[in-house]
């Protein structure tokens, strides 16, 4: 539609997880109108992210050194790992102030249609953290889809060859403030196997 520069850029944008041939447009354009100083800051921050972060040693979350701030904090347990699917899941987790742990990033969730296996994430790391006797919990916090799911069951069965780790998934049902009218199959299911007593 547009000739070079612009439509290179609107390309590269539109690449982006989440932008569409509209929204990368309008970026596009808003870029052209911004003051030199912001361009220039946003060049830098983009070059920052790429020179210098980097994946922790440990658990693959984002780091700027060997191992991510989570990882090297002493206070944090060691006996508990969050199992999530990417960096983002641990910001999410970690805005909870629920879990004192650790987590491993496995680098995305089994999907064959996407040739995503087993053997594509970070599992074989995970099974070597919870060989250590440190461990004693593994919570899987994979998403609630069918890749999600499929990663949690493969790694449930992988697990059960530790004897005396806990095992457990994060609940999944109705949200807060939600109406049982406008919910999934999938979800108002999953609320009545995960029911508790309230007396």
């Amino acid at each position: 539609m547009y000739e070079g520069p612009v439509q290179d850029l609107i390309d590269e944008l539109g690449r982006l997880p989440g932008i569409g041939p509209k929204s990368a447009q309008r970026i596009a354009f808003h870029l052209l109108t911004v003051d030199p100083a912001d361009l220039t800051r946003l060049q830098t921050a983009l070059q920052r992210v790429k020179d210098e972060v980097k994946f922790c040693e440990l658990c693959g979350n984002v780091a700027e050194g060997a191992l991510c701030r989570i990882c090297a904090d002493p206070r944090r347990e060691a006996a508990a790992i969050c199992v999530v699917e990417e960096p983002k899941d641990v910001a999410a987790v970690e805005r909870t102030r629920e879990f004192r742990g650790k987590y491993h990033v496995l680098g995305g969730a089994i999907s064959p249609i996407d040739g995503i296996g087993p053997e594509q994430l970070r599992i074989a790391p995970l099974l070597r953290r919870v060989a250590d006797d440190v461990v004693t919990e593994v919570i899987i916090a994979t998403d609630p889809n069918m890749e999600g799911e499929a990663t949690a069951t493969y790694l449930i069965r992988l697990f059960k060859s530790f004897p005396g780790l806990s095992v457990t998934r994060l609940a999944s049902g109705l949200p807060v403030g939600g109406d049982l009218e406008y919910a999934d199959e999938v979800t108002l299911g999953r609320a009545f196997s995960g029911r508790t007593s309230v007396g």
